[in-house]
C-alpha cells in the first residue's frame, strides 16, 4: 500500500501571497475553481492502493481547514488527516517528526508533495519508474527542464543520462549547474528516515558543542533538499523522473493566475464538466472558463480566456473579464472590465470601471521558461504585476485601477496606478 504526505507550510510562509493569504491559508486559495490543495489530493486519490493522505504544516487547525478536510474525505473516500508541527521544521524535519504516523500500517512507499506547486502530478508514472530503475529502496525526485538562467532559482539535478541516477544535487546554485530542476514532488520508501535520522543525530551532536539554547527545535529543523539530497546524490540511491507535462510554482498571487490557466487547460482531459460552455441565455465564453454554479451572470457579459468565477459572484451586463480570478461574493457591475487581476472576496467593482494588471507569464517563446518570482519592488518602484483587490474592497464607477495591490476593506474614491493602497 501507499501513502502521500503534502507539506502545506504555515502562516508566516504565505507572505508573498498577501493580501490574499490574510483571509484564507494559501493552500486553500482557489486555483481553477478548487482549492490549490485539492489538485494534489485528487492526483493522490487516483493512485491505486493509496490508503491515506497526511497534510503536515504549522497552521492552527481552523474552521476552514477542517471543513476542507471533511469535504475532501467525503468526496474521495480516503483518510485525510492534518498533522500540526509545533514549529516550522523544514521539508525533512516535518516528515521525520511524524515518521511513526507515516510508516504505520507499513506502506512500501510514500509520496511527498509540496503544496505550492501546480502540476499534472504524474504519480503513477513515478511509481513504475521507481520499479524499473535502481534497487527496490531507491528514491525518486520529479524533475523538469528549465532554461539555463532560471534553473539557478531552483534545486538543480545532474543525472546519469542512461541510468537516470542523480549524481549531483545543488539547491539554488550561484552558477549554472544543470537545466534539470526539482519539482518538489518525491517518492520515498521508509528507508529515507534512516538518512534523515543520521542528519538529526549529527545536528544534535553539533548542538551539544554549542551553547545550550532551544536545541531540540534546531536539531529537528531539517531540509530535504540541502541536507538530504545533496548527501544522497551519487550513492546509487536517488533517481530523477523527468516529466514533460506542465509544472509551475505558486509563490506569488500572480503565479496563481498562471497556475489557473494550466489547470483549466488540463480540465479538457480530467474534468470537462468544470469548463463552462456557451449556452442559450448564458454569457459569451472564450477559451477556458470555470464558473461556479451559484454565480449569477448576465448573458451579455463576455468571459475568458482563463477566468474562474467563485461562489455567489454577480456579474452585470456588458462586463468583460479576462485572465482573472473572481473570488466568492464579488460583484462586477455593468460594463466594468477586469483584466489580469484577482478580485477579492465580497469586493465590488463599479460601473464602467477598469481593473487591470500586467501578466507575469513565462516567456511564451521558450518551451522551458518558468514563471519568474518577481520581487515586489525593483529600483525603488513597484514592479508592474497583476492587480489584486483584497476582500471587501469597493471600486467606484468609472475609475481605472492599474498594476496595484489594494489591501482589504478599502473604499477607493479615485483612480490608482502602480501603487500599494494600504
Amino acid at each position: 500500500m501507499l501513502k502521500a504526505v503534502i507539506l502545506i507550510g504555515g502562516p508566516q510562509k504565505g507572505t508573498r501571497f498577501r493580501p490574499l493569504s490574510f483571509e484564507v491559508p494559501k493552500p486553500l486559495f482557489p486555483v481553477a475553481g478548487v482549492a490549490m490543495l485539492q489538485h494534489h489530493i485528487e492526483a493522490c486519490a487516483k493512485v491505486p492502493n493509496m490508503k491515506e493522505i497526511l497534510l503536515i504544516g504549522f497552521y492552527q487547525p481552523n474552521e476552514e481547514l477542517n471543513r476542507f478536510l471533511f469535504n475532501a474525505q467525503q468526496e474521495f473516500k480516503i483518510s485525510i488527516r492534518y498533522l500540526q508541527e509545533y514549529a516550522a521544521l523544514g521539508t525533512g524535519g516535518g516528515i521525520y517528526h511524524f515518521r511513526d504516523q507515516i510508516v504505520s500500517g507499513s506502506p512500501e512507499a510514500f509520496y511527498v508533495l509540496n503544496a505550492d506547486v501546480c502540476s499534472a502530478f504524474p504519480l503513477a508514472e513515478m511509481l513504475s519508474f521507481q520499479k524499473e530503475h535502481g534497487e527496490p529502496n531507491s528514491f525518486v525526485i520529479l524533475g523538469t527542464t528549465a532554461n539555463r538562467k532560471q534553473s539557478m532559482n531552483y534545486g538543480c539535478i545532474v543525472e546519469n543520462e542512461t541510468t537516470k541516477e542523480v549524481l549531483h544535487y545543488v539547491e539554488k546554485p550561484s552558477t549554472f549547474v544543470s537545466d534539470i530542476i526539482n519539482c518538489g514532488i518525491y517518492l520515498f520508501t521508509p528507508e529515507i528516515f534512516q538518512h534523515i535520522g543520521a542528519v538529526f543525530q549529527k545536528n544534535q551532536q553539533d548542538m551539544l558543542l554549542e551553547e545550550p539554547t532551544n536545541g531540540w527545535h534546531r536539531a529537528e529543523a531539517i531540509r530535504l533538499e540541502q541536507d538530504i539530497f545533496t548527501a544522497l546524490a551519487g550513492q546509487g540511491k536517488l533517481y530523477v523522473y523527468k516529466t514533460l507535462s506542465f509544472w509551475s510554482q505558486i509563490k506569488s498571487a500572480g503565479s496563481a493566475i498562471y497556475a489557473s490557466r494550466l489547470y483549466l487547460n488540463q480540465y479538457h482531459t480530467t474534468h470537462p464538466e468544470r469548463l463552462a460552455t456557451i449556452k442559450e441565455g448564458g454569457p459569451k465564453i472564450s477559451g477556458n472558463v470555470y464558473i461556479h454554479p451559484t454565480a449569477n451572470i448576465d448573458p451579455t457579459a463576455m468571459l475568458g480566456p482563463n477566468v474562474s468565477i467563485g461562489t455567489g459572484v454577480t456579474i452585470g451586463a456588458g462586463v468583460r473579464v479576462r485572465e482573472s480570478i473572481i473570488l466568492h461574493g464579488a460583484t462586477l457591475q455593468d460594463h466594468c472590465c477586469v483584466l489580469n487581476s484577482i478580485v477579492g472576496w465580497d469586493s465590488t467593482i463599479g460601473k464602467w470601471a477598469r481593473v487591470e494588471g500586467t501578466p507575469s507569464d513565462p516567456n511564451p517563446n521558450d518551451p522551458f521558461a518558468k514563471i519568474d518570482s518577481e520581487t515586489l519592488f525593483r529600483e525603488g518602484k513597484l514592479t508592474p504585476s497583476i492587480t489584486i483587490l483584497g476582500c471587501n474592497v469597493t471600486i467606484p464607477s468609472e475609475v481605472i485601477i492599474l498594476n496595484s495591490i489594494v489591501l482589504p476593506h478599502k473604499d477607493l474614491n479615485r483612480s490608482f496606478k502602480n501603487q500599494i493602497i494600504l
